[in-house]
């Protein structure tokens, strides 16, 4: 009878250790910081604050906050991708939606709702992908297996699109360079994919298993505890399973330092873009286009979708809210902007109610000229075929020079490109240009990267804050920036900063672009022609006047603040052109064909603007 008995009863089994959670994630403290969320309008710092002090989660706190809340505050991201809305439990039915910033609605949708994939991302995930089947492949059940099978066959098939093959190092295999531009059917055609039902494997495995999820920390799992890049011997059962993503990461490894930035990159699961790419391709044959990139190597090769059509994502967010009121300091021009994003999502035009308003600063406080001729008479017209002439860059010079005399604080001038900027530039420096410049404002130049910017920000204010006691007769200082660089939006030329705004020619966008061709192409086919312009030509028009448009906006931040705006080209001087400008610039701008009475019209502004301050 005692052996018949159970040997473990009455025997406790011992608990393993207690799983680490998070400590701020608690519901009763989540649950009192959310009531102190929705009692005052709080900033980030001081919902980390009051996380500290209640000793909960702001993230998680604030998204408890949202139902109940009246006023959610959220990035362009959060609301126009529906996946995001959905992870962030974002309900856009019945509500009012304000975009702000809306100048760049349509190029932000095509952005968010476009992927691309390099050949070393795809490899990484289908290396990473059979490690972990392999690692749960008893767990697994059949249906996930096949769903997994299907993924690693797709990948297979876009690794070939490159002319690559899976199996070998992606930096080891040498590509033809090229670019081409297919459907989405002709892509899933040449890749071989077209028997597979991307659909059915986005909602029935992608989004239940959550694989992306899942295989990032099995990456991480393996790659951070025992895994050594360098293993070659398959001696236990544990390495065996490892082993392809062991050699696979010793292939990305090489090269690279140990400890840089890259290898930290590398070590991460690309699982999460292929989904994004595979939701792309699930877009309507006509919405969209696939980019293949071929370089040299089928690491540095990519594929891209390229969404053509953003109102078919837009006309989600329309068809849910109750109201969208779509708002921006430079919307102008918005005539493609209502036909590509609202009508082209089914809105009627009788639902559309436009309202423009004028600006807070009275109009004497702008000055804006159209340039037509330098001061010796020179035509200004800085079209590609002319902007590089010797002429043409000594007469722009000339123009600064003359514009930095009697112009007080700071002068920003925009060029049309970084390429542009250099060339002149380098003339000036050589002409001695730049050194007259120089004997009259303290020259600053934008920087490419962004973490740079704010530095050259601050000197350039601190140079000309200084500038009457003690910069030697300088007076101010002159930056050399970039249309769409870092400093043409979101970077304030208030006050002395920017009192006077120099544009050098027109910023047309490169229609050399293979994207932008399609891009107008797909115009062309669907939206109707209007003043015996095509949709093609409009957008490329209407992106360089935004362009223009946001870059001018800086100089002007308050209502008492004031400055000049200088268009230096005779194409300005148009009036499909100028109707593009803002109608508070647009009212007051005047076109001079000489350069005497432009100069005339600016010295005397700032002699009046000065006595005026003398007054106040």
């Amino acid at each position: 009878m005692e052996m018949q008995k159970n040997k473990h009863e009455g025997v406790k089994r011992k608990r393993g250790p207690a799983k680490s959670v998070c400590p701020y994630n608690k519901a009763s403290a989540l649950q009192q910081m959310r009531d102190v969320v929705l009692g005052a309008v709080h900033d980030i710092e001081q919902l980390l604050k009051l996380g500290r002090e209640t000793h909960s989660c702001p993230y998680y706190a604030t998204r408890l906050a949202i139902p109940p809340a009246q006023l959610v505050v959220l990035p362009y991201q959060m609301v126009l991708h529906e996946a995001t809305r959905r992870a962030a439990g974002v309900q856009l039915k019945g509500q009012v939606l304000i975009i702000d910033e809306a100048h760049n609605l349509s190029d932000t949708l095509s952005c968010i709702h476009s992927a691309e994939l390099s050949g070393a991302q795809l490899c990484r995930a289908h290396s990473q992908l059979i490690q972990y089947a392999d690692r749960y492949k008893s767990r697994l059940k059949a249906k996930n297996l096949m769903y997994i099978k299907q993924i690693l066959f797709v990948i297979e098939g876009l690794v070939r699109v490159l002319g690559g093959k899976v199996g070998q190092s992606p930096q080891s295999q040498a590509t033809q360079p090229g670019t081409e531009m297919l459907t989405i059917n002709n892509f899933l055609f040449k890749a071989q994919i077209d028997n597979i039902n991307l659909f059915k494997v986005l909602q029935r495995y992608f989004e239940k298993s959550m694989i992306s999820r899942k295989l990032g920390g099995f990456v991480e799992k393996y790659a951070g505890s025992g895994v050594t890049l360098h293993t070659h011997s398959c001696n236990n059962k544990e390495n065996r399973r490892t082993e392809g993503l062991n050699r696979y990461l010793q292939t990305l490894q090489s090269n690279q330092n140990p400890g840089t930035e890259a290898e930290k990159v590398l070590s991460a699961s690309p699982m999460m873009q292929v989904e994004g790419f595979f939701m792309a391709l699930t877009n309507s044959n006509t919405d969209g286009r696939v980019v293949v990139h071929k370089q040299g190597s089928l690491s540095e090769s990519s594929v891209k979708f390229l969404l053509l059509n953003p109102a078919v994502h837009f006309a989600q967010v329309l068809k849910e809210c109750r109201a969208v009121i779509i708002a921006g300091g430079t919307m102008q021009p918005v005539s493609d902007f209502k036909q590509e994003l609202l009508f082209s999502a089914g809105v009627v035009e009788e639902r559309v109610t436009e309202f423009s308003c004028g600006h807070v600063i009275p109009p004497e406080n702008i000055l804006p000229l159209v340039l037509c001729s330098g001061p010796s008479g020179q035509e200004l017209e800085f079209t590609f075929q002319n902007r590089d002439t010797p002429r043409m860059m000594d007469e722009t010079g000339r123009i600064l020079s003359n514009i930095c005399n009697v112009v007080p604080g700071g002068v920003v001038c925009f060029f049309p490109s970084y390429d542009y900027s250099r060339r002149i530039i380098s003339h000036w420096e050589t002409s001695g240009t730049l050194t007259r410049l120089a004997n009259k404002k303290k020259i600053f130049q934008e920087p490419k990267k962004a973490n740079q910017v704010e530095q050259v920000l601050n000197e350039f204010s601190r140079c000309i804050q200084r500038c009457s006691a003690d910069c030697s007769g300088l007076t101010g200082a002159l930056l050399f920036s970039v249309v769409g660089g870092k400093m043409s939006e979101g970077i304030n030329f208030s006050d002395d900063l920017g009192r006077c705004v120099v544009m050098v020619g027109m910023p047309y966008p490169n229609i050399k672009s293979p994207e932008l061709q399609e891009k107008m192409s797909y115009l062309d086919r669907h939206l109707p022609h209007s003043q015996g312009r095509s949709p093609g030509q409009a957008l490329i028009e209407n992106l360089c006047m935004k362009a223009v448009n946001q870059s001018i906006g800086r100089a002007i931040r308050h209502r008492g603040d004031y400055s000049s705006i200088v268009l230096c080209d005779r194409r300005y001087s148009r009036p499909a052109t100028l109707s593009k400008l803002p109608t508070w610039i647009k009212d007051r701008t005047t076109t001079h064909m000489t350069f005497g009475p432009a100069f005339a019209a600016l010295r005397k502004y700032f002699c009046v603007r000065r006595k005026l301050n003398h007054f106040k």
